[in-house]
This record gives structure tokens, sequence and C-alpha cells, in this order.
């Protein structure tokens, strides 16, 4: 049934994207509490990287309780107890971890920390499972796609505040003279987190949010793959799909996760003063998903062109801005207005085709990993920064990519995809441990082989979906933020 006559329901999507804020918030925030961890309980760069392994760990075991749940119902555990409140029942899971920073803090247990952001992350892999299919549901079909990526805008204007304010409630203002943070400091900021899931889950128990999302049931042309296809795991597209996803998301993660090591170790920067950079960094990834939102607008042609250069410097402008009320120095980052420039350029370049835009910006990622690596200085840290710009567009590539043609398989291959977020933990893990054998600096190369074969991934995912008749520059991207 077509949903052209359908309008987006704005007052259902604006209660559902404070999801993807907060998702952003805690998974940017990590990356000022490991340099704090790391000093408070004398952590090698190694040990350090538990904090992202348990916090991206959780997606998947998320994913694999709510599988066991539903096989065990023998019903979709979402459709049962409804959306809404799988939604706010992720929310108050979410919101026990924070609360578990208290005794954590007093006790000054990193076991209990890393605990704690587990039971966080099992929550936000719940909403995730509903939040995703709920934006495409509250408007028209053809703009869904959209929607996820404006509500992945959102996601990222999380992840560029977060840092500030978890660094504020630690380290005080930059004109103060705390420089390490106090371990005892950091339940403040979560208790306050905690609180604010519980409201947001009190608002979506009286919105008018939609309780079930219709699912897929359309069956496979078997035209192409010459027999009927059972399960979602005989759609190459998808198993290489998985990988692509564990990779970026490791990538996207670990970059950030290794920077302030770098920047302390590399670059003598005190631990205070390296959050406006992870604030960057995540930022970059709001300047290329605004862009990428563009379309969810019913504007006129010539409007969108227009904006599409817009939108990124309005998102850098998001972050000039935050930036200026936590007082920093912000003569260290107009030079970032050039970089952006080749992120616009890579997008015009990719036409987009979803394929050929991953194909492109995992080659720019490449190279800004290896500049990063050949130079030292601010040169290395802008390079390092600027692969938020090129992760920006991937996840929704790579998510179209995967699950195009799997048919009434395409609910199962998107769980099987989120699972995969856990390569954020473990990616970063593997990079701390390269570190610690050789230098962080050199640990990049971690990185750059993971954008390798997501380059891989675009050319051979381009073969394997024109087997089965599918034209690529018919594929919309879909997907907005883990």
């Amino acid at each position: 049934m077509s949903n052209y006559s359908k309008q987006t329901n704005w007052g259902q999507f604006t209660p559902l994207v404070t999801v993807f804020f907060f998702w952003g918030f805690v998974a940017a925030s990590n990356d000022i509490l490991i340099p704090v961890f790391q000093k408070a309980f004398h952590l090698s760069q190694t040990e350090s990287m538990l904090v992202q392994i348990c916090f991206y760990i959780a997606y998947t075991v998320g994913s694999l309780i709510y599988m066991a749940v539903s096989k065990g119902l023998k019903q979709d555990l979402i459709n049962k107890i409804g959306y809404k409140n799988g939604l706010i029942l992720g929310l108050l899971i979410s919101a026990a971890g924070t609360l578990l920073f208290y005794p954590a803090a007093n006790m000054k247990s990193f076991t209990l920390m890393i605990l704690a952001l587990f039971i966080v992350g099992l929550g936000f892999s719940l909403q995730q499972i509903v939040a995703n299919p709920l934006a495409i549901e509250i408007g028209p079909s053809e703009t869904g796609s959209q929607r996820l990526t404006m509500a992945g805008g959102i996601n990222n204007l999380g992840t560029t505040i977060g840092p500030l304010i978890i660094s504020f409630a630690i380290f005080g203002s930059s004109s103060e003279g705390n420089i390490e943070g106090n371990i005892e400091s950091v339940k403040i900021p979560y208790l306050f987190l905690g609180a604010a899931f519980v409201l947001v889950a009190l608002m979506l128990k009286f919105s008018s949010l939609p309780a079930v999302t219709p699912t897929n049931t359309e069956n496979t042309d078997e035209s192409n793959s010459g027999k009927h296809r059972k399960s979602a795991f005989q759609y190459p597209q998808l198993v290489l799909g998985m990988i692509a996803i564990f990779v970026y998301v490791g990538v996207e993660v670990s970059t950030a996760s290794n920077l302030p090591a770098y920047m302390e170790k590399g670059l003598g920067f005190k631990t205070k003063d390296i959050a406006p950079y992870i604030s960057l960094y995540w930022a970059s990834l709001m300047i290329g998903r605004w862009t990428g939102a563009v379309d969810a607008f019913d504007f006129g042609a010539g409007i969108k062109k227009i904006l599409r250069f817009l939108a990124p410097y309005l998102a850098f402008g998001v972050f000039l801005l935050v930036n200026a009320i936590a007082k920093h120095d912000l003569s260290h980052f107009y030079v970032y207005a050039l970089i952006i420039i080749i992120m616009i350029i890579c997008d015009i370049m990719s036409k987009g085709n979803p394929a050929r835009m991953l194909l492109i910006f995992s080659l720019a990622g490449i190279a800004a990993l290896l500049i990063g690596m050949l130079t030292s200085g601010m040169v290395s840290v802008y390079a390092f920064t600027s692969v938020g710009l090129f992760c920006s567009t991937l996840w929704p590539c790579i998510f179209a990519l995967a699950i195009n043609g799997l048919g009434k398989h395409t609910n199962e291959g998107s769980g099987f995809l989120i699972m995969m977020i856990m390569g954020g933990g473990i990616v970063s893990f593997i990079q701390g441990y390269i570190a610690d054998l050789t230098n962080i600096h050199f640990s990049y190369i971690v990185g750059v082989i993971c954008f390798a074969y997501l380059a891989f991934y675009a050319i051979r995912v381009s073969s394997i979906l024109k087997s089965q008749g599918i034209d690529l520059n018919k594929i919309t991207k879909s997907g907005g933020g883990h």
C-alpha cells in the first residue's frame, strides 16, 4: 500500500528522536571516561578499552536475549508488548544502569563502572530494535530513510554535546585547576542522565506514538536466486554486510577512543583539554548526517542543492556554538571548515549511489588515517578527527546494501546487523592492544584495515546485487545512528 498521502507526524517524531540523542550522548561520553578511568585505576591502553568492550558488546547480548525471549514466547517480543512499551522498557533498563555509577564511584570499582555501562547498553539495544522501524512508520515510507538520517543527525548532536558536559562535570570549567578529575565526580552526571531516561519514558508513555510497526512479509524474487532462500544468512550481501557493520562501527569508535591517549602521550595535552577535539570528531558525523537529512523536507530541487552546502556548515556552527558556551578557544577549529569541503566533494561524486558512496568515503577514510599516521602535531589531530566526516554516511550505505533483496527476511537481517555494533568495542580493544605493543600513533593501522574491508565490500556487493537483478541506483539509504 502506498504511503504517498501520509504525512510525517512530527508530534510523534519529536519525542522519538530523544532516544537517538541519548545513544550519542553516552557513546561519545565514554571517550572522556576512558582517560579518567585509565589514570584512576592505573590501566594500560588495552585495559582501558574494556569501557568500549562492555558498552558495545551489550548490543549483541541484548539482541540475543531479545531473540531468545521471542523464541520462547513463539511470538516477537515487541509485537507482544507493543513498540511504545518496548521503548519505555529499554529506557528504564538504561536508567537502572546509570544508578550503578553511584556505588561504583563510592567504592572506586572499575568492575562496577563497566557493568553499569553494560546495563545502559542493554537498554540501548532494545531501544535500537524499536526506534528505527518506528521512525519509518510515523510518516511516508518514501521518506523513511531521510527521517532516519535526520534522527542520526540528532544522535550526533548528542555525541557533540556529551563529551563537553561530562568533561565539565568531571573537570569543571577550563579556568579551574582540576587537571585529572576525580572518579567520584562521575556519579552525579550519570544520575542526572538516569533521571532524564525516566523522564523521557514518562513522556513517551503519554505520547501518541503507535504501538506496533507492521512486519515485512514480502517474498523475495526467486527467479534471480534460482532457489527459495529460507534464511537471511543465505544472502551474501547480508553476511558480508554484517562484517562491514562490525568494522565500520569499529573504526568509528576506536578512532575516537584512542585519540585522547594519542593527544596526551604524543602531543602533551592535558586530559581536561581534550574534550573539544572529541566533540569535534563526533560533530563531524553530525556534519555529514545533517547533509543527508535534507531530503526529509519537502523543498524544491534548487533549494535542496543550496542546503546540501549550507547544512554541513550549520552543523559545524552548532559545534562552534556549544564550545563557545563552554568557553573553549575556537581559533583552533576554524581551519576545519576547509576539510569539510572535501566531504562535500565526496558526497557530490557519489551521486546518491550507496555502493559508490561507500567506496569513495572509505578511500577518503584511509587517506585521512594515513595522513594522521605520517604526520605529527595538529595536522595529525585534524586528520584523525576528519575520519568522523567520512564515517558519517557509512551506516546507512552499508545497511541499505546489506538488507536489499532480503524480502520477508529483512527484519531478521536487520537484527543481525544491529548485533554487529559490538565491533565498536572489539576493534577499540584490538587497537589498544596494538598501541601497547607498538605505539598509539602506529595503532591507527587498525582503522586503515577496517576501511580497506569497507572498500572491498562496496565493490563486491555491487556485483552480488547486480547478479540478483537489483539496480544500485534505485537503492535508498536507510538507517539512522547507532
